[in-house]
Parts: C-alpha cells; structure tokens; sequence
C-alpha cells in the first residue's frame, strides 16, 4: 500500500464525518449520507479519491462483516421459527418480483436472456438498509422487521443459483448439465459442514478458546471461522457473503455467540458503510442528469413492483394490512445482492455499460429513498385503512379464527402482544386466576398457543374490530405490549374512545412516548427505559437502609413526573454512599417522623438521642430543604425525615426507639 492510498481513506473518512453530521442535523438518515460521500469524492463529481478500485475490496470486506454479524443475529432455530416467512414469503415475494421484472423487460424490447436476469435484479431486496432502517427506528424486534428480514434471507439465498445462471444466459457454459450437478453436490457438502460445525465443531474449538481467558485469541478465533467457512463457500463456487452469513449462523449455535457479535460489531459498522460510499463512487452524476426522465421512470416502476408483490408476500403470510405495508416498503429497494449479480453479468456482456449505469442509478435511489419509505410507512398504513379495502385484506387472512369460548367474557384483561411482556402478564392472570384475552399478530404464534389452550386470537390491535371481538367494551384492564411504537399510539387512543372506563397500561421502550400516550388516554406507561433504572436504584435504598415508605415515594414521584429526575437529575443530594465507603464501621440511615408521631414539636435536646443510643444526627430533610448538622434547639416537625450515623447496634436501637415513639412506623 502507498500514501495514496491512506490519502484517500483518510479523505473518505473526514468528508463522511461531515457530510453524516449534516444529515443527522437535517434529520436525514446517515445511509443516505454515506451514498453522498461517495457521489462527492467518486470520479463522476470532485474525484477526491485516486483508486477506486480499493475502496470497493473494503465495500466488499465490508458486505462479509455485515452479513456475519446478521448471520450471528439469526441462530438455526431462530431460522426454523421464522421459516414460514423465509420459505413462503420469500418464495412468493421473489418469484412474482422476478417474473414481473422479466416482463416489463420484454415489453421494453430487450432479448429473454436479458429479461430474465432483470427479473433476478428486481428480486433482491437490501437486507443491510432494511435492518439498519429498522433498527435505527428502535423496530427491528417487530413482526414487519423479522418479516421483512426473512423474505431478504431467502432473496440472499436464491442469489446462489441466480449467479450460477448468469454465464449460461450469457452463453458461456457449454457443459451445464455436469456444473449444475456438481454445483448442487457442492452446496449440499457446505451446508452438511455447516450444521457439523454449527452442532459440535465450533461450539468446542470456542470452549478451548474461552478456557484462555484471552480476548486477542477470541477475537482472532471468530475471525478465523468467517474467513474459512467464506473461502469454503468461495472454493465451492458460492458467493463469499453467503459463506459469512453461514460462519455466523455456525457461531450462534454456541454461547459464546454474543461476545462474538460484540468484538466484531466495531468493524461491521466501518467497513459496511465503505459499502455504500463505494457505491455512491460509481454513480455517474452526469449520467443522471441527462437521463433524469428514464431513471425516475425506472425508479417508480421498480418501487411500486416491489411494493405490491412483498405486499403480496405478507398477505400470503396471513398478516393485516399495517405489517403488509411496512414489509412492501421495507422490501421496496433494489439490494446489494443485485450488486453482486450485476458485476459478473456486466463482465460476461449480459448487461450493457449503458444499461448497467441505468441499473446502478436506479438503485441507488431506491436504497436512499429506503429508510424514509419505512418511516412514512405507518401513515401510508393509516390512509390504506380508511379506503374501502376487503376487510380480509385489511385484518388478515387469518382473522376467520375466533374465540367464540370467550364470547361472554366480562370484567376480563386484554393483552395486546404476546412476547417477552405479553406472556409474562397472560402467566401471572393465569396464576391469579384472572380472565384475559391475547391478541397477536405472529399467525405461527397464534396457531401455536391455541393448540397449547391459550385464550388467543389473531388480528392488528389498532384495528377497532380486533379490539371490539376481544371483549374491549367488557374488558376492565388492557395491557398493550407491543414494541412497534406507532401501533400504541393507536390501540389506545382506539381503546379509550371504544371504552372511556377501561384501565390502559402501555408498555413502551423510550420515556419520549409516555407523554403522548397519556395525552391519547393511557392511565399508566411504563417505559423500559427508565423502568430498569427505577428498579435498580430502588434495591440500591433498601441496601442504604432507606425506609420501604420513603422508596415508594420516591418511585412515584419519578413516575408522576415523567422521570425528569433521571434525564435531568438535581445536584442537591445527599451522597450517603460516600459517608458509608469512607467510614466501614459506621452504619448510615434515615428515619420518617410521621404524622402522629409523638417526637413531634420536641427539640433534639430534649429527645437526647445520642446520650441514650450513641448515634449522631448528621441531618434533617424537610421538604426540599435539608437541615445540616442540626442544634439542640433545633425542632423536629411531623413529616421530617432524620438522617442518622452510629455503630449498627446504635442505629439497630434507635429504630426500635424511634418505632415506640412513632405509632405509624
């Protein structure tokens, strides 16, 4: 390597750094920042970088990183739960995206051969924007994002026969029978490694390794099973990025799976984002410009294609039209994987230098416009429910189940989202022998947990009549559990119109939703990420002997008050932490001077605490004020709370004190 080289890296690096800045000030999602770093440093616009050509091997590093960390996200049984979405939704998805791309190919004039590799380009769909867009909206745990993640696996799949298939709709391959069959016994020996490796190889060498307490030889390790497993796939004639997607996968069987992902994750994310600046480097500014009217042509045809058929995919999965509109969106973009296809078929004459620039500007677009499609989606989601659509479309088609047993139910809880929450809430109704009704979007998780007896029902809970057949007029309690935060919203401003009475308890994950929600009717919202804060510093109280009384105080003023003390918390407090490390052999406390209690109105020479118990009285809190190192003279007020220090047996005795004078501690 030459200083050119880290010349250009480093140009990259400061004009990403500025270019992603902006875009997060504007409020642009940073994957469309990263496509216009390559745009402005590429050779069609300032030609700031001198070798392309390095820039794409790290894009292509990067693409095996990213698709190693995604494999390690997606364990073999994850796989097998999701496999109705992999096999169902992603065959339909890409064998009606691929025909129709074949056809409007043949009506624009071009040869069958390359119609047919059209339609393998239309097919793919971008995994690696999708799941960012989702995740970067905090949604990769809904059911539109593992959906939507599902069908791109089958898509990445399907790219292996696809390359297979572009030399032979180039002519180029004489004996195709032989290579197929060979390519066939080839991938069947890769995929018998993998499950090997994935069940006992793997899950050992990394036991070995662990025993070394090293993290170097850890990390070395990891890295050591993506590249062979990749040149396995590679010598197999198999693409490397599907190679790195199975060394995940294998790594994910074992336990060690989640420190793997944390080692790696750093590395994922700078040279995944080499991936789309590199592809901004190929974008010819030129070329678009002067040929505008084609490439938007191109753009929406594709974009309203692949909307309708991996809508088509989710209405084959049985799902309702919110989740069926953010999956045709997620889907909408032309993938990296097309990238993959484009440059062998490029190289063997399949595609045109013409046609390639169309194709490569067109999908750009699509991938930049991504992120923004999924945002709108749930507002394109609420303007397709209020047209006149088949109520099959708009519920599902499984919304013909029904739970007729539980027709009569009154005075009943209504869970909404039957995940970690969902089913920890419908364990503890069952415990308290509490009637209660589910309503959940997973059709799989539907027909499971019916066979098992559960009391559920498929259907979107934002939908008046999901929430009208679970009982919601009837209902005294309605929990809503689920992680999609636009869907809250409307489950219950739905429920507090449908039944003014209902008591709405919303889970939500980021203390930004609690105001809105209780501004659309919820009675209580409990965001997660906050909630965990509570708990812990309330066991922190109880360690530092804060009375039970105090700490349930404390927790609901926090609640009451949005949790404004965790995001901006007060300077004025009182580091008993501090006093208790310092001093080892002295005990800290505090003590509430109730209404009734008869120390009331005395002074604290007259209590003499500390020449009848030994403890010293460091404080007293009133209010919002706090009393240091108080007089004798001083005067203790019902609703005081006095903060003590002394041995443990002295403070052990002034609590048994305190407790006879006081009638209500």
């Amino acid at each position: 390597m030459d200083a050119a080289f880290f010349s250009d890296i480093l140009i990259v690096f400061a004009l990403s750094i500025g270019i992603v800045f902006v875009c997060h000030r504007l409020h642009i999602p940073s994957i469309v920042g990263f496509f216009l770093t390559g745009i402005v440093a590429g050779p069609h616009a300032l030609a700031l970088v001198n070798d392309v050509g390095r820039v794409e091997l790290l894009a292509e590093v990067g693409i095996i990183a990213l698709l190693f960390t995604v494999g390690m996200g997606f364990s073999l049984e994850r796989l097998i739960l999701i496999r109705r979405a992999v096999l169902l939704g992603g065959s339909v998805q890409v064998v009606l995206t691929g025909l129709a791309g074949f056809l409007i190919a043949r009506v624009l004039g071009l040869p069958a051969p390359l119609a047919v590799f059209a339609g393998f380009l239309l097919a793919h769909s971008s995994t690696t924007i999708s799941l960012k867009s989702f995740q970067d909206r905090n949604e990769a745990d809904t059911l539109a994002a593992r959906a939507t993640v599902g069908i791109s696996i089958f898509q990445d799949i399907m790219s292996v026969p696809m390359l297979f298939l572009v030399p032979l709709l180039a002519g180029k391959t004489a004996d195709s029978g032989s290579s197929f069959l060979v390519m066939v016994a080839e991938g069947l020996a890769v995929i018998v490694i993998v499950v090997v490796s994935a069940k006992w190889v793997v899950p050992f060498a990394l036991f070995q390794v662990t025993r070394t307490r090293s993290r170097e030889l850890f990390l070395f390790s990891t890295v050591a099973i993506c590249l062979a497993v990749t040149a396995l796939t590679y010598a197999a004639g198999l693409s490397p990025a599907l190679g790195a997607f199975l060394a995940g996968i294998i790594i994910s069987e074992s336990e060690y799976s989640q420190q793997a992902l944390g080692d790696v994750m750093p590395f994922r994310d700078i040279f995944s984002n080499f991936f789309f600046i590199s592809i901004g480097m190929l974008l010819d500014v030129g070329f678009l410009w002067d040929q505008i009217g084609v490439v938007v042509a191109l753009v929406v045809v594709a974009l309203a294609v692949k909307m309708l058929f991996a809508g088509a995919a989710a209405v084959a999965l049985g799902f309702p039209l919110r989740v069926t509109t953010t999956i045709g969106l997620g889907l909408s973009n032309i993938g990296e994987f097309s990238f993959i296809l484009a440059v062998p078929g490029l190289a063997v004459g399949l595609l045109s230098p013409t046609n390639y620039q169309y194709f490569l500007t067109a999908t750009v677009i699509t991938m930049a416009a991504t992120p923004f499609l999924i945002a709108a989606a749930p507002r394109v989601a609420d303007y397709c429910l209020t047209l006149k659509l088949p109520r099959l479309l708009k519920d599902g088609v499984h919304q013909h189940q029904r739970l007729d047993e539980d027709a009569g139910l009154t005075d009943h809880l209504i869970i909404v989202g039957y995940g970690v929450n969902g089913r920890n809430v419908a364990s503890a109704a069952a415990e308290a022998l509490i009637p209660y009704v589910i309503i959940e979007m997973n059709p799989e998780t539907v027909r499971r947990e019916r066979a098992n007896g559960e009391s559920i029902l498929f259907g979107d809970g934002s939908q008046p009549v999901v929430l009208e057949h679970a009982g919601i007029l009837q209902a005294r309690v309605l929990v809503v559990a689920t992680p999609d935060a636009t869907g809250t919203r409307r489950i219950v401003e739905n429920a507090r119109r449908m039944n003014p009475s209902v008591y709405i308890i919303a889970r939500t994950r980021f203390v930004t939703e609690v105001a809105p929600l209780y501004k659309l009717g919820a009675d209580e919202v409990i965001p997660e990420e906050f909630e965990t804060s509570v708990e812990i510093f309330s066991r922190v109280l109880r360690k530092y002997l804060i009375p039970r009384e105090q700490i349930e105080n404390f927790i609901r003023t926090i609640r009451a008050g949005g949790y404004d003390m965790f995001r901006s918390f007060s300077g004025d407090h009182t580091a008993l932490s501090e006093i208790q490390t310092s001093l080892r052999d002295v005990e800290v406390s505090t003590f509430p001077v109730d209404e009734g209690c008869r120390m009331a109105g005395q002074t604290l020479a007259e209590l003499g605490l500390r020449s009848r118990t030994g403890i010293t009285i460091l404080g007293i809190r009133r209010g919002d004020k706090t009393i240091p190192n108080p007089g004798g003279e001083e005067t203790i007020h019902a609703g005081d709370v006095l903060l003590v220090m002394g041995p443990p047996d002295a403070v052990a005795s002034v609590s048994d004190l305190l407790k006879s004078e006081c009638a209500i501690l």
